[in-house]
């Protein structure tokens, strides 16, 4: 089901397709909370979503060698990144996350003790690593790092163990 709907030949199982996603303002991003996991699939079951599709051996492959899939998973990030007020640039040909313009209002929306869209987080790393996209985990992990050392009182030492563990690791 994931690359159908990766593709945008098929909706997910609430009739949506992946462009009217990438359209959604960010209340609707922060609001709904059973897109994620068609946005970053895991090779795992979600708990919070059991309509979700989840990786094998199949689809893994396919995002690997199709660079449409890889094209999309990269726009599931852009989307994400903006929601949470950064960007990814490619500078003398490495990707690197920083914060963007809108970051100092962002930031209120998601860094706050126990907020939900740290699990995000994690699930939106564990997915890039698991699909080939390591580079951009990694950035994302670095920018993650910079942000954690400004805000840890409000993030905590076991979720960013977490955000640390999801960006190494192949799952």
């Amino acid at each position: 089901m994931i690359v159908p709907f990766y593709l945008g030949e098929q909706p997910d199982t609430e009739s949506r397709m992946i462009y009217e996603i990438w359209a959604w303002d960010f209340d609707k991003l922060e609001y709904t909370h059973n897109y994620i996991q068609w946005l970053f699939p895991l090779n795992e079951k979600s708990s919070f979503n059991l309509n979700a599709p989840t990786l094998n051996n199949e689809v893994i492959q396919k995002f690997y060698t199709d660079t449409r899939l890889q094209k999309n998973l990269l726009q599931s990030l852009t989307v994400l990144l903006k929601f949470y007020g950064l960007q990814c640039k490619n500078v003398n040909f490495y990707n690197v996350v920083i914060k963007d313009e809108n970051y100092a209002s962002r930031m209120k929306q998601w860094i706050n003790f126990g907020n939900h869209n740290y699990l995000r987080i994690t699930r939106i790393l564990k997915c890039l690593v698991s699909l080939g996209c390591e580079s951009y985990a990694q950035a994302f992990y670095e920018c993650l790092k910079q942000i954690y050392d400004e805000e840890s009182h409000l993030i905590g030492n076991k979720t960013f163990q977490f955000w640390t563990s999801a960006s190494a690791n192949r799952t």
